[in-house]
């Protein structure tokens, strides 16, 4: 892998590679750092890096999009590929292609150092004060500040067989305490709920600004039990470094920009949200109680950089990390099945609402609705299919990460009577079209949209042919593309 081990060693590689501006002007942690860092993605604009915030510690700095699409028009998940030490030229389909192998490595224990790069400064009780942090207010209509965005926060099960590295967000309270979001069906909530069981507070680490492959397996829906540093070292062919928390027993990656640890009641609930979601809207008035976590101890690197993802309309952090991470693990579990898939993608415009699974044009099948069904069954099965209301099935002449072609496909393919609806399923609350019922529930109704055509089928002289620049001769094309100067374009 070339990926950067540390967060400090990817913002160089991002400012080598011309992704980065260095914004010194003094901006306002109230709306405008965010604000900044929307327009960013509006326009796939370098990442800002923010020095001078207001009425924040001095030295301490912020990353916006981190993740979001580069400004490199060519190669748009350019930062995204170089996260994980892949090509910058992988188109989407490629990159979760190559990352969808990765439950199938075999994992590589953690290496324990005595010492890291996180640990160049400590600050214990009185001493902490967050509120001195860079943390952003991020949409009109927010609850609070957002001091969570895109680090990891790890919990460990009370026996000590499983450490779970998520990224859950987490609003700020006051100066040690945080309002803590546990969602009870993902693992963090799982892990949360032994905690309780036994009437114990759950020890925390909140890690900001990791290596961003972390942040990548933190985000990949591994199966239940499978600890995701482990399976990093597996990626990597060899372990990644961690160091010992100064009040708990977790293990934290040791060149960790900044720890914040403690431990997070199960007692004491406090009020969060609502927060602007990654499904493009701010819920005004939805708020709820969360788990008050309790802060003891914080360390830090010399000069720290936090990161900010803006979650709202695509495209940010949520749909090229959760995006690439929910379809590669899709894509492993269609894997293990007989059925013809050949790609699968959620289009960053779709804000992980969708996901496009294409199949082989020369399948042998003759029934393309029950292949449909099968397909979106074995999606919605999946551990990465149960964040996935909707699965959209093409033939694989469309490449499911060109937006042009896939509008164009499903509104001449899909026939109305071919949608394929399933009732009373287990839904993820974050969706953003459910009612308040169906979000309490967490059940409703998903949809398959079979877009795949019997063109195949049919007798060749009454195949139709696709009118475009692609439905051309392959050698008509280069001579066309290599002539284009001489044409006068």
């Amino acid at each position: 892998m070339n990926a950067g081990r540390s967060f400090r060693e990817y913002v160089d590689l991002l400012k080598a590679e011309n992704e980065i501006v260095e914004v010194t002007k003094e901006v306002d942690w109230r709306y405008e750092m965010s604000a900044v860092t929307r327009r960013v993605y509006d326009l796939h604009a370098p990442a800002p890096l923010f020095s001078n915030i207001k009425d924040c510690t001095p030295g301490v700095r912020v990353l916006g999009a981190p993740m979001g699409l580069s400004c490199d028009e060519k190669h748009p998940l350019k930062r995204l590929a170089l996260s994980l030490g892949l090509p910058a030229d992988l188109s989407g389909p490629a990159m979760v292609d190559a990352w969808s192998k990765l439950a199938d490595m075999e994992p590589v224990p953690l290496r324990i150092v005595e010492h890291g790069p996180c640990k160049e400064n400590r600050f214990f009780g009185e001493e902490i004060d967050l509120t001195r942090l860079p943390v952003p207010l991020i949409h009109e209509g927010d609850g609070g500040r957002y001091i969570n965005t895109y680090g990891i926060m790890i919990a460990r099960t009370p026996d000590g067989s499983w450490t779970n590295w998520a990224i859950t967000r987490a609003m700020l309270d006051g100066p040690q305490t945080i309002a803590g979001v546990v969602i009870p069906t993902q693992d963090f909530g799982k892990i949360y709920s032994q905690w309780k069981e036994l009437g114990k507070d759950m020890p925390f680490a909140l890690c900001l600004g990791v290596d961003p492959a972390i942040t990548m397996v933190a985000g990949y829906p591994l199966p239940t039990g499978m600890n995701e540093g482990e399976m990093l070292g597996a990626w990597y062919g060899e372990p990644v470094e961690v160091v010992k928390c100064e009040t708990t027993d977790l293990l934290v990656p040791a060149s960790t920009e900044i720890v914040i640890e403690g431990f997070a009641s199960v007692d004491t609930l406090i009020q969060e949200g609502p927060m602007g979601e990654y499904g493009g809207y701010v819920w005004a008035g939805r708020h709820k109680q969360v788990p008050c976590f309790r802060v003891t101890a914080m360390t830090c690197r010399n000069h720290p950089i936090m990161p900010l993802c803006v979650a709202g309309v695509p495209t940010e952090e949520n749909h090229t990390n959760w995006g690439v991470n929910i379809a590669a693990a899709i894509r492993h579990a269609l894997s293990k099945t007989d059925l013809p898939v050949k790609e699968c993608y959620i289009p960053m415009e779709c804000a992980a609402h969708w996901v496009v699974v294409t199949v082989d044009r020369n399948r042998r099948t003759q029934d393309d609705d029950q292949l449909a069904l099968e397909i979106g069954k074995a999606v919605f099965a999946s551990r990465g299919g149960s964040y996935i209301p909707k699965v959209i099935v093409l033939d694989d002449d469309i490449d499911p990460s060109d937006l042009n072609q896939l509008i164009w496909a499903v509104a001449t393919r899909h026939h109305p009577d071919r949608r394929i609806t399933m009732q009373n399923q287990y839904m993820f609350p974050l969706v953003a079209y459910l009612s308040q019922e169906e979000k309490a529930a967490s059940v409703s109704t998903r949809v398959i949209y079979n877009c795949l055509t019997p063109f195949c089928r049919w007798p060749e002289a009454l195949r139709p042919v696709e009118a475009s620049f692609r439905g051309y001769p392959e050698e008509l094309k280069k001579h066309v593309i290599d002539n284009w100067k001489a044409y006068g374009f």
